[in-house]
Order: structure tokens, then sequence, then C-alpha cells
């Protein structure tokens, strides 16, 4: 198990540590005696209204308590951030995971407005894949890779909003190995009785999005408890699944109304499966070709079009 997971942004590499887990609500209540009269103003708008905070500018949110934005940016700074932006990413990751389904509608609706919001959706979208693609370990990729081609078997699990992407890859993984297991349960008793049976030369790819599913979290506990390797894709080092991860992914994810954007971790779900294809690439031509013979033999495709 690593001594860091968070590759280069805690104290283990020379920052704070303590920012990644935080319970920022209590530490503002905490806080409140000792804060100046402009803090205790933010602190209490912040407190009732941290949904609407998050995705307000400094200065915005200082003309909403009336008072200036420098003293909104001494506030993020007194509470042990380097500056608002990191202060405002903190409480962003609040919202997120503990919204309720209408609250995160709401919050988005006023986030988007009355624009275009193809053109809005899609743009953010964009945004996250390049986002993804700045800030992913290529170590922990290239690791993933080669922990999944080598695996005796390959257990993948994601319930909720994340059931569809690990179907998705089950799917295609299935088409390379036929040691592959998706993990599909209503409660967490047939869970456990669907990855009982794993041991240190399997990997489990988990694969959670806030809000974040005790399931999951039980489901790598155990894995990791029995040695198995661990790929996590998740949206953050805050997630409940991150610091159990043997190969971390992080994908950015943000809400897009009462649901999330999960283009990013699909765009990394592609390029496990694509690196995959290509080093199995001799033994994959040979079963894709068997394939198209069973599907040509009992008419699985239309081929009457072009």
């Amino acid at each position: 198990m690593r001594d860091c997971i968070c590759r280069g942004i805690c104290g283990v590499c020379g920052e704070r540590q303590d920012t990644m887990k935080r319970n920022l609500l209590k530490e503002i209540d905490a806080g409140m005696p000792s804060f100046s009269k402009g803090q205790k103003l933010i602190a209490n708008y912040i407190s009732e209204h941290y949904d609407k905070a998050a995705y307000m500018t400094a200065a915005k949110l200082g003309s909403i308590v009336n008072v200036s934005e420098s003293t909104v940016v001494r506030f993020a700074i007194e509470l042990g951030f380097e500056g608002y932006p990191e202060f405002q990413h903190q409480l962003q990751e609040l919202v997120r995971i503990k919204l309720t389904s209408f609250q995160r509608m709401e919050v988005t609706n006023d986030r988007i407005g009355d624009g275009d919001v193809l053109s809005k959706v899609l743009l953010a979208d964009s945004e996250k894949i390049k986002h993804t693609l700045d800030g992913i370990d290529r170590e922990d990729f290239a690791a993933a890779v080669e922990k999944i081609i080598s695996a005796q078997k390959i257990y993948i699990i994601g319930v909720r909003s994340s059931a569809s992407l690990a179907g998705f890859l089950n799917y295609n993984l299935r088409m390379i190995f036929d040691n592959v297991k998706f993990v599909e349960t209503t409660s967490g008793s047939e869970m456990f009785e669907e990855i009982m049976d794993i041991t240190p030369n399997d990997v489990m790819i988990a694969i959670s999005f806030p809000r974040y599913s005790k399931r999951i979290i039980n489901a790598v506990d155990y894995a990791k408890h029995v040695g198995a390797d661990v790929i996590t894709i998740t949206d953050s080092l805050m997630s409940p699944i991150a610091h159990q991860a043997n190969q971390l992914l992080i994908a950015q994810s943000d809400m897009a109304s009462f649901v999330d954007s999960l283009v990013a971790p699909l765009s990394i779900i592609n390029a496990i499966i694509v690196a995959v294809a290509r080093e199995k690439k001799d033994e994959l031509t040979v079963r894709l070709h068997r394939l198209e013979e069973i599907w040509d033999e009992y008419d699985v495709y239309d081929k009457t079009q072009g």
C-alpha cells in the first residue's frame, strides 16, 4: 500500500494533508468565536447556504453579505487554505457529497440559468475531460492495465449511477477475457456472496461517484483486506474508496441537474479497454473472428444496410 495517495499534493509531499478530508462546516462552526464581525457574516451565510456559496466568486459572496472581497479571501486563509479558490473547491466537494437529488437539481438550474442548455452542458463536459487528462496519474493508469491483463479473475463493481459505467466496462472486457465477473447486487449480503472468493491473484475494479454507495465502500474494504489488487475510478482524493486504491484513477465529475456528468470516467474506461486490447491484440483477433462467425451463423446483427 502506498505511503501517499495524493501524488504530490499533501503533507507527505510538502503540502497540508488535512485539506483532503475536512468537515468544513464543523470547522466554520468551531471557529465562529474567533472570527471578526465580517468573517462571522460570511460564516453564517455559508453555514445556511453552502450549496449556493460553493459556486460564487469571492466578490459575489462578499457582495451578498456586505463585506469586501479581500475579507472573503482572508476568511479562507483563516481556515487554513492558501486562498479562496482552494476553499471554494473544498466547498464544492462538500456540496456534491451532501446534497439531496432535489437540492442538486436546484443548484444546477441556478448555475445553468435560462441560456442554451445544450451548449453549456456539452462545453462543461469537454472541460471535465480536459481537466481529467491533465490530472490523471499515468503510472497508475499503466499499472491498472497491467494488473487487469495479469489477473486470475477480474471483478467489476459499480452501483446506482455508476452501474452503467461498470456494465459498459464489463461488456467490453468480456470480449477480451473469459475471467470477468460483473458484480450485480441489490443488497449488501448479495454483494459479499458475489465477491467472497476474491483472492490476492485477482483484481477488483470499483467505480463510484457521489453520492457514494456504502456497498462499494464495503466491497473495496473486503477486497483490500484479502489482498486483492484494487483499481478505483472515482472523482476525488476525498472519495471514501480513494485511500484503499492500489491504482487510483481520478475522473472529473460534476452535477448536471439531479444526475452526475460521467463523460470523463467513461473516457477513462474507453482508454483502459483500448490499452488492454492493444496488449492482447493477437488473442483478441482470434476471439473476435470466432465471435463474428457465431454472430453470422445465428444472424445476430442486421446486415441489410450499406
